[in-house]
């Protein structure tokens, strides 16, 4: 079932003043604390924190959220990765299996940016059938889910949250609150990885993806999962594939997937940052690597470079030695030359 909800004057008016006055305080309240956490550098638990927060303005249960790829005719949605709350850790792989059959989550994706509310038996699935029985198995009586465009990735985010069959419907002014929060997360999280990839000309977030000491994945883009998958039949997409996270202390590294491209595999912080080389496009630099070269070439030293891509000096030094031996350079000048700088002075 969709839900067209009001908009937020609207509730308001229909509110008593106090009542709307604490309303929009908390609110507000809410959208400063996604500001803090996205300052944090704690990107590794920004969804889940956020996600607490909103639980103090929207009470649930339970709650999901990812990456998803929308499917089409030949092929069902998919979840790339996901945190959960008060959820088992097989709820995405179990969901994988029967996506083809939930159209609550299809509506979701077909009407980007709109909230969409349902419960058990008003349709959103068949009595008995493949999806009512992993609803009932994880308690997911009452939903209310958003897909929102995570631009230049080629997938989409989702937020999902849901109440058990002892709570309460969602009411119009819980996806308001719902709608607009999850609109100001999908904003800081999108700033979040800009400042964790760095600001380069030309990027290309498709093939880009971030993911914690432990080898969970925090983001990904399209185009990389689909050879992670290609080269990894069965993986999941949550995890890192076995073979690059089981080096991942060896970081950072180059390791060959498929026939034409490599991965690179590099510290960016706390995180792991993961970027797919097409060898035959003609683009022999990861776009980290190409960065501190370009910082480089203008002037700046190893440890402004590492302080301003969140580096070690050791991992500039090894960028640059790489950079060097991939454009057969010797020096600063044929550096500058060959990135089509000249050397100048960084601002």
């Amino acid at each position: 079932m969709t839900v067209q909800t009001p908009s937020t004057s609207a509730l308001l008016e229909s509110r008593p003043t106090g009542s709307a006055l604490a309303m929009l305080r908390e609110f507000g309240m809410g959208l400063l604390a996604l500001v803090t956490l996205a300052r944090s550098g704690n990107a590794q638990d920004m969804h889940r924190e956020a996600l607490q927060v909103l639980k103090r303005l929207v009470s649930f249960d339970s709650a999901w959220w990812g990456e998803v790829s929308p499917g089409s005719t030949d092929s069902p949605p998919r979840n790339w990765l996901h945190g959960s709350i008060g959820l088992s850790t097989g709820f995405a792989e179990e969901w994988n299996a029967l996506a083809d059959a939930d159209q609550f989550a299809r509506a979701s994706i077909a009407r980007c940016g709109v909230v969409l509310c349902g419960g058990a038996g008003d349709g959103r699935h068949t009595p008995g059938g493949t999806v009512d029985g992993f609803c009932k198995r994880h308690s997911l009586h009452h939903a209310m889910a958003i897909t929102l465009e995570l631009p230049s990735s080629g997938l989409l985010f989702f937020v999902a949250i849901y109440r058990r069959a002892a709570g309460p419907a969602f009411r119009d002014e819980e996806a308001v609150i719902f709608g607009e929060f999850t609109r100001h997360l999908v904003q800081h999280w999108r700033d979040v990885l800009d400042r964790l990839q760095g600001a380069l000309p030309g990027r290309m977030w498709n093939t880009y993806a971030f993911a914690d000491g432990g080898g969970r994945l925090l983001y990904l883009g399209a185009r990389l999962g689909q050879v992670l998958q290609q080269a990894n039949p069965g993986w999941q997409g949550t995890m890192l594939p076995s073979t690059i996270a089981d080096l991942a202390h060896q970081a950072p590294y180059s390791i060959a997937v498929g026939r034409s491209n490599r991965l690179t595999v590099a510290p960016c912080g706390r995180l792991l940052a993961l970027v797919l080389e097409d060898r035959s496009a003609g683009n022999p630099l990861a776009p980290r690597e190409r960065r501190a070269a370009t910082l480089y070439a203008q002037g700046r030293s190893y440890k402004e470079i590492a302080e301003r891509l969140d580096l070690s000096p050791a991992t500039v030094r090894t960028y640059l030695r790489n950079v060097y031996a991939s454009l057969d350079v010797h020096n600063k000048v044929q550096l500058g030359s060959a990135l089509g700088l000249g050397t100048r002075e960084a601002p």
